[in-house]
């Protein structure tokens, strides 16, 4: 099998699993009215598809198809400052894509009022954007400590680990020993964000996914996407017990006279995020310039 196909095997693989059978085990189990089930239970469900319908079959596929599986997902332990720098680009990175979506719905929203097919198909997402918000929000809205700590599992810890490792691991390598690792990456980012379903999110889950895949192949580490992915998913959970619902808002609408503003805004931190991109590429240049020094003197 070709990596190409090896590659799509893993997404038709994650999509199908999780998301089909996935699906239908919880209408199985929980029947139609999923908003009175048992959050408890869904939330055991939630984080046993992740490892039963994506996890495994990752590890299963690279089994198959490369035997060496430590290699094709990156089994190596990075260095403290490969990922203190990743962990500086994904906090610049989160508010840069918060304020993007703000600037994006603001045009949407303009662009769909005018046009009638473009309502219809913005109602659609509307609609999809909603039974994603109760969705979520059954999930994180925790009772107790323990269930506290049990959100935070199903949502920051089972797919940091599951997702990346069929991601960043399976799929990307499998795409880059087709093309390059930055295509590789971006081929991945891209059915990264369309796995999600969540048509007002895609273009920051696709740079999420792409700065994922770029951390994959600096580090060579899995663990390092995995702790980026973790703190991102994270931090959204925090601020959901701070703020409630709002925080899982993704089609909010600012006023006319909040433009100016959110440009402004989004300019600094675009800025930011390019100085620590630079930081990452300067560290990895000198190193790859020590290592090739203590080579050529035989270190």
């Amino acid at each position: 099998m070709s990596p190409f196909k090896a590659g799509l095997l893993g997404l038709f693989g994650a999509l199908v699993f999780y998301q089909l059978f996935g699906g239908l085990l919880t209408l199985l189990i929980f029947g139609t009215d999923i908003e009175n089930a048992d959050v408890n239970a869904m939330r055991l469900l939630t984080m046993a598809g992740q490892v039963l319908f994506i996890l495994l079959p990752a590890l299963v596929f690279s089994k198959m198809i490369y035997e060496n599986v430590s290699k094709v997902i990156r089994v190596k332990i990075p260095e403290l400052k490969e990922i203190g720098i990743f962990i500086l680009g994904i906090i610049s990175l989160t508010a840069l894509l918060q304020t993007f979506l703000v600037i994006q719905n603001y045009y949407v929203d303009a662009l769909t009022k005018d046009i009638y097919f473009l309502q219809k198909f913005k109602e659609v997402f509307d609609q999809l954007n909603e039974m994603i918000e109760k969705s979520y929000g059954s999930l994180l809205t925790p009772n107790t400590f323990i269930e506290g700590i049990i959100v935070v599992l199903v949502v920051a810890v089972t797919p940091a680990i599951c997702e990346e490792v069929m991601f960043r691991g399976y799929i990307q390598k499998s795409f880059e020993l087709k093309y390059n690792k930055f295509v590789g990456a971006l081929l991945t980012a891209v059915f990264f964000g369309m796995f999600h379903f969540n048509p007002y999110a895609l273009i920051p889950l696709i740079a999420l996914g792409l700065f994922f895949g770029y951390a994959a192949y600096k580090t060579d580490s899995i663990f390092v996407p995995i702790i980026l992915h973790f703190t991102n998913n994270f931090a959204a959970v925090i601020l959901y017990f701070i703020f409630g619902d709002e925080e899982l808002k993704q089609n909010k609408v600012i006023e006319a006279a909040e433009l100016n503003s959110a440009w402004i805004t989004f300019a600094f931190q675009l800025v930011l995020f390019v100085a620590i991109l630079i930081l990452i590429y300067q560290f990895y240049k000198k190193r790859n310039l020590l290592t090739e020094t203590l080579q050529k003197n035989g270190g």
